[in-house]
């Protein structure tokens, strides 16, 4: 059975998904999300009635992309004021292992992998595989330390991640890693990011700042206009 990734869309008038991204996540079970925001007093109900034809026509013509792809896909359409509870409603409800926050993209030669504190792998080789393609030249394992005594442990974790990637099948050659120090985690995750053109990554914490600023894969999605994928590290 294929891990199940989310695709969320914000409609009525959602950007185009590149045919490349189409393409690569087509091994994976798709789940289509449609979120359509509502002003604050407007119920959802009412918005349903008026707009979810047109809503839902427009879920159908992207799951048709990732049909034609050869993936297995369904659409949900959600109506509401609060996008990210809407994401994590549905992820949990559809089982998805992971959330694509999209960018456009025509090629990934370089992804960059940040890792948390404590080395996980579990399905994090599977998404980093599904954006590999011949052209990916580089795949960089990134950690940030908050200081230079914990650079030892920074190292350990990256090292320690490269040899099961290797382990797994990945080229060696194509594998390396990046230890650097900041007080600043997210902001040099995002200065890095720059140089790519995807991250893969495993769900951050969630903090109060996420509904002022966003998430931080919506900022490196909206600062470098990389596709970003989410890997549930609870799943």
């Amino acid at each position: 059975m294929a891990d199940t990734i989310l695709v969320p869309l914000e409609l009525p008038d959602p950007e185009p998904l590149s045919p490349l991204l189409i393409e690569d996540l087509s091994s994976l079970d798709v789940v289509v999300l449609g979120h359509y925001d509502l002003p604050e007093q407007t119920p959802a109900s009412s918005a349903r009635e008026q707009f979810g034809d047109a809503a839902q026509a427009t879920l159908d013509e992207v799951a048709a992309s990732f049909a034609d792809a050869g993936a297995s896909v369904r659409t949900r359409l959600v109506f509401g004021k609060d996008r990210a509870a809407a994401i994590r409603q549905v992820a949990v409800e559809d089982d998805c292992a992971a959330e694509l926050d999209p960018a456009p993209t025509e090629g990934v030669e370089r992804i960059l992998v940040p890792l948390p504190d404590v080395a996980e792998f579990d399905r994090l080789p599977r998404f980093i595989r599904v954006l590999s393609e011949d052209s990916t030249q580089r795949i960089t394992l990134f950690h940030v330390v908050e200081g230079e005594e914990r650079r030892e442990r920074g190292e350990a974790v990256v090292s320690e991640t490269r040899d099961r990637l290797v382990d797994d099948g990945f080229d060696a050659d194509a594998v390396d890693t990046l230890v650097v120090e900041g007080d600043e985690h997210d902001e040099e995750i995002l200065r890095v990011a720059a140089d790519y053109d995807a991250v893969v990554m495993y769900e951050p914490q969630s903090r109060l700042g996420d509904r002022v600023f966003g998430t931080l894969a919506d900022r490196i999605a909206d600062e470098t206009r990389d596709p970003v994928i989410v890997v549930d590290r609870d799943y």
